[in-house]
């Protein structure tokens, strides 16, 4: 079942949000910065982007699974717990993301994230060609929708 997160139920989505954010930078971002990163920091962001406009789910069976955030056709904060991955809720809640789009549906990884990318390109997504640095030594890349 996928949710809206509100206050009632953003403590959970923090949680989800935070511990799968923390493993997936592990290999690439210092241990100080992964431990900002609680989910107590996490809630705070979360709130911020639903005050702003976004929208925010969460995926849950039985217990909370992953999130993910849209604002208009921008799909962010893509996480699933990493006991529950390989599991087709990451699919499971991007289908959803896209349905829920204004637009052409777009997002960002980074380019390191092979696993995202995988997903991604699953559904349908492409490189647009466009880039940001992060860092002197990676990028975040954007992908859109070809495909419905």
């Amino acid at each position: 079942m996928i949710v809206p997160v509100d206050q009632s139920n953003i403590c959970q989505a923090a949680e989800v949000h935070s511990v799968s954010w923390q493993e997936s930078h592990r290999s690439f971002c210092s241990a100080d910065f992964i431990a900002l990163h609680t989910p107590e920091h996490q809630q705070e962001y979360l709130s911020e982007k639903i005050s702003r406009g976004s929208r925010v789910f969460m995926l849950v069976d039985g217990e909370p699974a992953a999130v993910v955030s849209v604002t208009g056709s921008l799909i962010e904060d893509l996480y699933v717990l990493p006991c529950r991955q390989n599991k087709g809720y990451g699919t499971l809640l991007l289908e959803y993301a896209v349905r829920q789009c204004t637009g052409t549906p777009t997002l960002w990884i980074l380019e390191n994230n092979k696993g995202a990318e995988r997903l991604y390109r699953r559904i349908g997504f492409r490189k647009t060609g466009m880039v940001h640095a992060v860092t002197d030594g990676l990028d975040e890349i954007e992908f859109t929708l070809t495909e419905t």
